[in-house]
């Protein structure tokens, strides 16, 4: 009778055990892990911001959403991490729109030159381009969560340029289709140079001007190649937080809010955190010797019709939502 009793507490006591057990699989089980390709290291300032939405993510939802980011390529290269992120292979994932215009022309609006020449144009633009940018991930399965652009881009060269004839006849540095249709339009001559070789390229004469963001400049000691820098603030290309629709719909509702609430932080954060970027790095420029300065009048005035034609360019390929785009941005 003693042992059957005993038995019988030892059973209950099992019996309560496993339902612990089981309760505390489903907690586990509950809590989710996403893996996060990011392309560039965990210093740039793109990466800094993608880091605190991710402690924002996890803080909202106590834990049982938690991003794991994976910087500098090291988990998907840069050309794979779109797909990667629609194949589910990875949740989430950062990409430069701009990489994406090969598939579609929207995918280029942000670095048409001439178009949004400030923050605040940059802003309009993607507020016009944002439905289609949308619908065109959602085709693919994706959701975009946030973009944040990189600094304004510039006109860097070894002499003065006070007018477009300034810039013709001189070898100019071109890196994809745009750059090289800006030398074109320009009168220079396109050279296809990479950041890497660009000391020696300016060095030896291979390159004489070039257009990239103060970051580059300043990243590559462009003091020790060149003199001259102009605040042209040409386009300012994107890069996009994406995330995979079934993965995103498997969230429960309040961690649906939580990523949203922490996207919507991160797009305002990442913004001023461009802005303190392009600062930061024009003043080392300027303290490092090169001058900096606005366009002339007469130059920005030739390189807005620059624009002109490379907007027309672009309508054309892009179609019917290219004008659309425009049409919305023009209001």
């Amino acid at each position: 009778m003693l042992l059957s009793r005993h038995l019988s507490k030892a059973g209950v006591r099992l019996a309560a055990a496993a339902v612990i057990g089981l309760s505390g699989l489903a907690s586990a089980s509950a809590q989710t892990k996403w893996d996060m390709p990011t392309p560039y290291g965990d210093s740039n300032f793109h990466t800094v911001n993608i880091a605190e939405f991710a402690k924002d993510v996890s803080d909202k939802t106590g834990g049982s959403l938690s991003i794991q980011i994976h910087s500098a390529g090291s988990l998907f290269k840069h050309p794979e991490i779109k797909n990667a992120v629609r194949k589910g292979l990875a949740p989430i994932g950062e990409v430069l729109v701009s990489r994406l215009s090969n598939e579609d022309p929207v995918f280029g609006v942000d670095s048409v030159p001439f178009v949004a020449t400030s923050y605040d144009d940059a802003w309009k633009l993607y507020q016009a381009s944002k439905p289609f940018l949308e619908k065109k991930l959602a085709d693919q399965g994706l959701q975009l969560l946030f973009a944040v652009p990189w600094p304004p881009q510039g006109i860097y060269a070894k002499k003065d340029i006070n007018t477009i004839d300034d810039l013709k006849g001189l070898k100019f540095r071109a890196y994809n289709a745009s750059t090289e249709r800006i030398a074109q339009l320009a009168g220079a001559v396109p050279t296809q140079v990479e950041v890497p070789d660009l000391p020696t390229a300016f060095s030896t004469g291979r390159v004489e001007a070039m257009i990239t963001s103060p970051s580059t400049g300043a990243n590559s000691k462009a003091w020790d190649y060149l003199d001259h820098y102009y605040d042209a603030q040409a386009w300012l290309p994107k890069n996009m937080v994406i995330v995979n629709k079934k993965a995103f719909d498997g969230l429960s509702d309040a961690e649906k809010v939580a990523v949203m609430d922490a996207a919507a932080t991160a797009e305002t954060r990442g913004w001023e955190a461009s802005k303190a970027e392009t600062a930061e790095k024009t003043q080392m420029l300027k303290d490092n010797g090169i001058a900096v300065a606005a366009p002339s009048e007469a130059l920005q005035a030739s390189l807005k019709e620059i624009g002109k034609t490379m907007v027309a360019e672009w309508q054309d390929s892009a179609g019917a939502d290219g004008k659309a785009i425009i049409e919305a941005y023009s209001k």
